[in-house]
């Protein structure tokens, strides 16, 4: 690339969006080393119930056990290696069994039985039950991590929530943990996931693609994204009364969000998959599961107040408004996969001066990769 002028920054080349190699690289040292946002807690209301998930390269099977805590396991049995669940959710009564040939896990992961166990006195059953996977439950998510010796949490997700909101009480505020799931729609975004955070750190595009958010949000007409200020949350317009489609009203306030943060929306991007949005009366919380270089998979749920829920209000305004928000931003992403592997990309394209802060993205995952040992990889 010839020398750029000041305003513009390099992006990432290319191959970071297409390459296998360095996507099998990000698996390994970003998805399979960092805290994952994984399942919604209230997804697993009972004892045994479960879902799997993939994380990185690794299936992992989340569940409870008897007392209700919340359990994380490689999904892979101890004996061969077969999966123990290949379906996505549902509930295990009293243990997990292989279907293979039977070694059977209590909800704790212990191995329980297998044919001939008795036979075999010198099987340690705990040694040789399910491994066990680190879990954390916050905003009402859990979060895995498959690394042998898991970040600091709260030097790591917290921490990303304290940079862009100041502290932690801002988002205290939305209790997010106590509302209830009002909406989820899954999309299949054939973009790298890349593609699709820097796309949710800047507001550049929102002129152009994004004419329902911009009535509701005059200020991102103007290109800057809302968390690209620290503590700053974008305002509503002076006729918007709520944030949907319409700028109709919408439901009850959330009780702690206070009058600083009303009529306001605030984005936070927790590195390395999730986003939450903050506004008054709901939360809206994007979690993405990278499936290849091409292919991102991205859970987003639309959060209220639990009696909200349980009134049977109408949603379809407020849920209509991101929905559609969420569309537009995939179409473009896909439009920018289809270009990352011409040769007209191969150095990568520019940041303009409101972009300027994913560059600092870019800085993270090359460190993320050691960048000298990942262009070896790639190179070979």
């Amino acid at each position: 690339m010839s020398q750029l002028p000041e305003s513009l920054l390099p992006t990432l080349p290319g191959l970071y969006y297409t390459d296998e190699t360095v996507f099998a690289l990000e698996q390994q040292r970003v998805f399979e080393q960092m805290w994952f946002c994984a399942v919604r807690a209230g997804d697993l209301n009972a004892p045994g119930a479960f879902r799997t998930v993939q994380v990185g390269r690794e299936s992992v099977l989340i569940s409870r056990n008897r007392r209700g805590e919340l359990r994380a396991f490689l999904n892979v049995c101890r004996h061969r290696g077969a999966r123990i669940r290949t379906e996505e959710s549902g509930r295990a009564l009293r243990s997990f069994q292989c279907p293979y040939h039977a070694w059977t896990y209590d909800l704790d992961g212990k191995l329980l039985a297998a044919p001939n166990l008795t036979k075999m006195p010198d099987i340690d059953r705990v040694e040789w039950g399910l491994r066990s996977v680190a879990v954390r439950e916050w905003l009402g998510y859990v979060w895995v991590c498959l690394a042998d010796d898991p970040p600091s949490f709260t030097d790591t997700v917290q921490h990303e929530v304290v940079e862009r909101l100041g502290d932690l009480a801002a988002i205290d505020a939305y209790a997010v943990e106590g509302l209830e799931l009002g909406r989820r729609i899954r999309y299949d975004v054939a973009a790298n996931w890349k593609l699709i955070i820097e796309n949710f750190m800047e507001c550049y595009h929102c002129a152009t693609i994004h004419p329902e958010l911009t009535e509701v949000l005059p200020e991102f007409a103007d290109g800057y994204a809302a968390q690209y200020f620290v503590g700053h949350g974008a305002e509503f317009g002076p006729d918007v009364q709520g944030f949907t489609i319409d700028g109709s009203a919408g439901h009850e306030r959330i009780p702690g969000v206070g009058d600083d943060q009303d009529r306001r929306y605030y984005a936070i991007t927790i590195k390395p998959q999730v986003f939450v949005n903050l506004v008054p009366d709901h939360v809206i919380v994007h979690r993405m599961f990278p499936m290849s270089p091409d292919r991102t998979v991205v859970e987003c749920d639309w959060l209220y107040l639990p009696s909200v829920v349980e009134s049977g209000a109408d949603l379809d305004r407020s849920v209509e408004l991101f929905d559609r928000v969420n569309q537009q931003d995939f179409d473009a992403c896909e439009r920018c996969q289809l270009g990352m592997s011409s040769r007209l990309y191969a150095e990568g394209g520019v940041l303009v001066p409101s972009e300027h802060h994913i560059a600092g993205f870019h800085d993270w995952l090359r460190g993320r990769l050691a960048e000298e040992s990942a262009s070896d990889e790639v190179r070979q």
